[in-house]
């Protein structure tokens, strides 16, 4: 995997998002505008709050109980910070990229070894009840974060399609569209994105397909309009702007596995214990932090999720 870095902001000087989200009304009145105008804010400035106000409208949400309190990584930090190789390979690529990304119309597919396959368009699981939950994430690349996304268990879905007993694995796609992908036009992995889990680790509830975060949709560089977050996995199982769903028979080839099968194993779990050709797994830094910390046992999700992988090699299966 390719790391490129860009240049650390210090977390002191970025605006908190709940003072930024505080601001909005304010910057979208006509009172506001003046106001700005006069202390020499542009037309562009005035127009991002007022947008986002409205998309967020949409989202109606509650705290859920599988949060953890630690401290969230800001909001301009989890934006500008993102692997997302479909717009490009340096971190700072995909908010630059994905800002003219088309979310509407959407629909994802929901196929395979179930009772009742059906489409789902995005509107219609927006209307799923929807939580915040803030999950720590870590990168296979030794850097995490604490994200508060908005979203709801993947079983909700699952559900509804009824899987059938030949459905062990559950396969996602992401869209193929180079002309709003510019990452896709290059040979850097093979497209579209699939990933892919045990049935089993998706019916747990911990895994969610996310549609916001920061209590806004979700912005096109953290996977907009559906991504699937799994807290207790490195980063990468987190595939973005989802179209297809398929309960499969067969354990699914996800693309890292494809590109570099000696480093990126089907099952992904953070483990400290076992390290990445190239680094040590043992330790990570947090975002806007200096020091390392440890490595926790699947990402301190361990209670949650251990008993999915009860006798078996987490060296081999990794």
């Amino acid at each position: 995997m390719l790391i490129k870095k860009q240049a650390e902001i210090p977390s002191s000087e970025i605006t908190d998002k709940k003072l930024y989200l505080n601001r909005r009304t304010f910057l979208a009145s006509a009172a506001a505008a003046g106001v700005a105008v006069a202390a020499g804010f542009g037309a562009k400035e005035l127009l991002k709050p007022a947008v986002q106000a409205n998309a967020a409208a949409k989202l109606q949400f509650k705290p859920s109980s599988f949060s953890t309190n630690e401290k969230q990584t800001p909001f301009d930090d989890i934006t500008h910070y993102n692997n997302y190789y479909e717009f490009g390979t340096d971190k700072d690529e995909p908010a630059k990229e994905a800002k003219n990304f088309r979310t509407r119309p959407w629909t994802v597919k929901v196929e395979g070894a179930c009772a009742k396959p059906q489409s789902f368009d995005i509107d219609t699981l927006l209307k799923i009840p929807l939580e915040e939950r803030v999950y720590r994430m870590r990168c296979v690349e030794g850097w995490s974060m604490v994200i508060p996304w908005i979203g709801f268990p993947l079983s909700a879905v699952l559900n509804q399609v009824e899987p059938n007993s030949k459905a062990k694995f559950v396969e996602f796609t992401t869209l193929r569209d180079p002309s709003q992908m510019p990452g896709q036009q290059r040979a850097v992995l093979q497209w579209p994105y699939v990933e892919g889990l045990r049935l089993d680790e998706a019916m747990n509830p911990l895994a969610i397909l996310a549609v916001g975060l920061y209590g806004d949709v979700l912005p096109n560089q953290d996977g907009a309009p559906v991504r699937l977050v799994v807290p207790w996995k490195y980063g990468f199982k987190g595939i973005k702007a989802i179209v297809k769903i398929k309960l499969v028979e067969k354990q699914p080839t996800s693309t890292w596995t494809t590109s570099a099968p000696n480093e990126y194993g089907f099952y992904s779990n953070v483990n400290p214990n076992v390290d990445h050709p190239r680094w040590s797994q043992g330790t990570e830094r947090r975002i806007g932090e200096f020091l390392k910390r440890k490595t926790l046992m699947f990402n301190g999700y361990g209670d949650q999720v251990a008993s999915l992988y009860s006798g078996m090699d987490l060296k081999k299966n990794f």
